[in-house]
């Protein structure tokens, strides 16, 4: 798996970002081709080698024509400039999702909604190509995974357009609620609300550098001049070792109590949440209030099918709120090997830990199939297959 991790040492903001990626390796005329796909005339995209406190970087800067003109945007005009662009899927849906995140922190900081937030920095154009552009480049260096340090915040104050605030800002300490931070005692904003808004609807999990083989470094310069640390961002990019790729990752987990919804509605909203990609779904009997008995529906989910799901509980069920959270989780490689049985071929799914063979589990479907045409009961085709499966095992040792 290719992956991307983020040393945030010295914060980080969307144009470090960028320039980490352009220093990794993303092509700066390319990308300015890429862009072009916003349909969004008036700026250039400017990428230089810069030497920060003593390290090589690259710094990039967005050029604004100062003839064009510079509007505040609400979400709903930056969403339209994303959809009618021509830009791939994918990249589109990472850039509506760091702008949705940034949308929901400013809403939560001013009390009102997504859709009344009224963007100031964040609606500028050169925050549009930083997150734009930070999506097209993770496409360009075809990164699977994106990972990242403890986030360091700075310290001291920060003058925006609502006056002298304290750091992290308040949209940027909205967005890194549940991410873990880093001490740091340099003074100053390390973090801004578009670095935050895109590290943490990107990353995966946060931590320190994971087993991997590094292919590329790339280092982006901030515009300030650290007084204890140089203000740059590094970026890692290789492959992630196969031991541990994919055992542990970030899902969202999404819960709403019901007190006045009949089974056949729930398992409906069931067959509703897998068909749009959801993990598992699962219900817990709960005691309310007023002494009413109820369910507790519980669905987990990747991060970015966090609008899908909430759809579908809001318009399938009575629940009036949704209560959602990040859970890391840690899981078996899961591959499958197929058994040829007197019943008919069965596959198990086979799920491995730092490469060696914990678990392995007959494929019910399979089994029931073969139940069904044999005749035989259903237990006995799945002990069947998992003791002709560890047979073969044990034949070839080197497949554990």
């Amino acid at each position: 798996m290719r992956i991307a991790y983020f040393d945030c040492f010295s914060g980080a903001s969307g144009d470090m970002i960028l320039g980490a990626c352009i220093s990794a390796g993303v092509d700066a005329e390319a990308l300015r081709g890429d862009l072009t796909a916003l349909n969004v005339p008036g700026f250039t995209l400017e990428a230089r080698p810069i030497r920060k406190q003593g390290f090589a970087a690259t710094q990039i800067e967005v050029v604004v024509d100062p003839v064009v003109d510079k509007p505040h945007r609400h979400l709903s005009h930056i969403r339209q400039i994303i959809e009618q662009s021509q830009l791939s899927a994918p990249v589109r849906e990472r850039a509506l999702a760091i702008f949705t995140r940034l949308a929901e922190a400013e809403a939560a900081v001013h009390g009102t909604t997504i859709e009344k937030v009224h963007f100031h920095e964040v609606g500028a154009l050169d925050a549009i190509v930083d997150i734009v552009g930070a999506s097209l480049a993770l496409e360009r260096l075809g990164i699977e995974r994106v990972l990242c340090s403890p986030i360091p915040t700075g310290s001291g104050t920060v003058t925006c357009d609502h006056g002298v605030m304290p750091v992290p800002a308040p949209a940027t300490a909205e967005l890194l609620k549940g991410v873990p931070l880093a001490a740091c005692d340099e003074v100053g904003e390390l973090t801004t609300p578009t670095g935050a808004a895109i590290l943490t609807t990107l990353a995966s999990d946060f931590g320190t550098l994971p087993p991997m083989r590094v292919e590329r470094i790339g280092i982006g310069a901030g515009r300030r001049d650290g007084q204890k640390r140089a203000n740059i961002l590094r970026l890692f990019v290789g492959e992630l070792n196969a031991a541990d790729e994919d055992e542990e990752d970030e899902i969202l987990v999404l819960e709403a109590n019901l007190d006045d919804v009949s089974g056949q509605v729930i398992g409906h909203v069931y067959d509703a949440l897998f068909e749009i990609g959801a993990l598992d779904v699962f219900t817990t009997p709960v005691h309310m209030k007023k002494n009413r008995p109820g369910t507790q529906l519980t669905v987990l989910a990747p991060l970015h099918l966090r609008d899908e799901v909430e759809t579908i509980l809001f318009a399938e069920t009575t629940t009036f709120g949704i209560r959602a959270y990040r859970c890391s989780r840690r899981k078996l490689t899961r591959e499958f090997e197929t058994v040829d049985t007197p019943a008919g071929s069965i596959r198990l799914k086979v799920g491995r830990r730092h490469g060696k063979v914990v678990t392995a589990a007959p494929e019910y479907e399979d089994c029931r199939r073969a139940a069904a045409a044999t005749g035989r009961p259903l237990k006995e085709i799945m002990e069947q297959a998992i003791r002709l499966w560890r047979a073969a095992q044990d034949e070839h040792p080197g497949s554990k």
